[in-house]
Order: C-alpha cells, then structure tokens, then sequence
C-alpha cells in the first residue's frame, strides 16, 4: 500500500506561481513513477506531468510544457509540482497518483495505469 496526501493547493491570480507536494507513506520503495493529474468542473481527468521515481525522468503534457516543473525528494518521500504563469483554465482539482509497475512513457499520461491516489487539492487561478 502507498498513501498520497497533497498539500499546496490554493487561489492564486493569473500569471502568479503554485507549488504542490505530494507527500508518500507505506511502500514508497516500490513506487516506479508518481504523476500529477488535474481535473476541471465538466472536464476529463488529464495527466499533466510524470516523473520516474528512482531516475527521475519528467513528462509533460504539451499545454503546461516550459510553464511546469515535477520533480521528487526521494529522502523526503515527496514530489512536488511547480507551477508558473498559470492560467484560469489551470482551475481544477490538482492529484498525485502513483504506479508501482514499470510502463513505457506513452502510458503515463492514463489514469488506468495507477495503482493509488490521493484526496487531491483545489487550485484556483483568477482572471
């Protein structure tokens, strides 16, 4: 079992910076890759970015590339997402997930492909 709790989450203005953490307990030793998910109001879950928990190789989608940053303390048990110039279609319930099987990259970007979750945390971006 691993167990995810995410902190950070907030209202922020457009243009203005959020950083998320992901805080991982139990088998964290048997984690393979952690990604950051958002879901908005009437919108699918979407990936936005992955990170390979022992090599730390990042992956992003498109629309947050050069704006997003994952990284992941592996002493802390923690990943973090930074967000920069973030827009009011960032608004959305930001989550952690974790998948303790290896996949290729293509795959990270589906939700079918983790195995825990966390409550996730709100992120509001005004115009």
């Amino acid at each position: 079992q691993v167990q995810l709790v995410e902190s950070g989450g907030g209202l922020v203005q457009a243009g203005g910076s959020l950083r998320l953490s992901c805080a991982a307990s139990g088998r964290t030793f048997s984690m393979y890759l952690l990604g950051w998910f958002r879901q908005a109001p009437g919108k699918e879950r979407e990936c936005v970015a992955a990170i390979t928990w022992g090599p730390g190789n990042t992956n992003y989608v498109e629309s947050v590339k050069g704006r997003f940053t994952i990284s992941r303390d592996n002493a802390k048990n923690t990943a973090y997402l930074q967000m920069n110039s973030l827009k009011p279609e960032a608004t959305a319930v930001y989550s952690c997930a974790a998948s303790l099987k290896w996949q290729p990259s293509r795959w990270y970007y589906d939700a079918m492909n983790y195995d825990y979750w966390g409550q996730g945390t709100q992120v509001t971006v005004s115009s």
